[in-house]
């Protein structure tokens, strides 16, 4: 159970409302969330994440003006926003045209550069081939995905209430490779996500950070996360 513990956060209830809402807004852009997955995910925010706000009984997803109305533009909490939405795409280990899309659209509307985000596009899965684009280096050497990295692992976890959505949302251990079959004839194999997401790494540095900071700054058990 979180701690009674108060932290101040730099965030007012109203950023954080439209910060979950635009999570969510990712979360659900490819699809893959029927309703009474939505009705889940919803439940889990209001009860354990957040339980002292009111506004998720009109949670949706929201539109990029609508965000940047309330996040600023150009803004640290904007960039922060973003940085945690980019990892909300990542977490299932695919990232769809769908999310890219959605991210870009954010991303314009916070008035930043989209440069990061360009490089992450490198790493969009590919469904006719059932597996990521893999980016290769270019003809200096250099990493392609190194802005994407280093801007990701610039994330500071400042909210109890953002920290218990990462550990959620952020698988615990990298998932198993698996076969899809249907009428016993396997149709597709996908790897770890450790192999299949190339930002794999930053995940799990992001979801330490969040759990440090519960346990360390907050002081709430969490045992739950891990």
């Amino acid at each position: 159970m979180p701690s009674t513990t108060t932290i101040e956060s730099p965030y007012t209830p109203e950023q954080i409302k439209v910060w979950f809402r635009g999570l969510l807004t990712i979360a659900w852009a490819d699809g893959h969330f029927d309703e009474e997955e939505k009705s889940v995910i919803t439940s889990m925010t209001q009860e354990e994440f957040a339980p002292n706000l009111d506004f998720f009984d009109a949670l949706e997803p929201i539109a990029p003006k609508d965000l940047a109305a309330v996040l600023g533009q150009q803004t640290e909490a904007a960039e922060n926003f973003l940085r945690t939405a980019v990892m909300v795409a990542l977490a299932d280990g695919v990232y769809s045209t769908e999310e890219d899309q959605k991210l870009h659209s954010f991303c314009t509307a916070l008035g930043l550069e989209n440069q990061v985000l360009d490089s992450v596009r490198a790493t969009l899965y590919d469904l006719t081939e059932t597996a990521p684009v893999q980016p290769s280096d270019d003809e200096h050497g250099l990493e392609p995905l190194k802005p994407a990295r280093e801007w990701l692992d610039q994330l500071e976890v400042k909210d109890p209430r953002l920290a218990r959505f990462i550990c959620k949302m952020v698988p615990s251990q990298c998932p198993f490779e698996r076969d899809v079959t249907l009428f016993k004839k396997k149709i597709v194999h996908i790897p770890p996500m450790c192999k299949l997401n190339p930002l794999y790494d930053q995940l799990v540095g992001l979801r330490f950070r969040a759990l440090s900071y519960l346990a360390d700054d907050c002081a709430e058990d969490v045992t739950p996360y891990l």
